[in-house]
């Protein structure tokens, strides 16, 4: 009768060795799932991709032996004065149009 008491005490502990490694499976899973969807660090701006991609188009042009593309070179026109004038104005005038529009309704 002892050993089947000693047996038994044996199977439970066993049990509940098992229960608690189920216990931390279950929590690191859960974890995982938790920070799997995120997105985790740092976003990179505009400028910072454009450069990434201009180094990248350098290294297959060079590899490629092609001629390489300065980095800089890529860089956008800015627009005149007037030009950028001409826009503000024209701007202006539509929301001029639409305050109007909408007071009279």
């Amino acid at each position: 009768m002892a050993n089947l008491t000693s047996v038994l005490n044996q199977l439970q502990q066993e049990r509940n060795r098992l229960a608690q490694q189920i216990e931390n499976i279950n929590r690191a899973i859960s974890a995982l799932k938790g920070t799997s969807n995120k997105r985790m660090g740092r976003t990179i701006s505009a400028a910072g991709r454009a450069r990434i991609a201009a180094a990248q188009r350098a290294r297959w042009a060079k590899a490629s032996g092609q001629k390489i593309v300065s980095i800089n070179a890529r860089r956008r026109h800015k627009i005149s004065a007037p030009a950028l004038a001409d826009i503000r104005a024209a701007q202006r005038a539509r929301w001029a149009k639409w305050r109007r529009q909408r007071k009279t309704s």
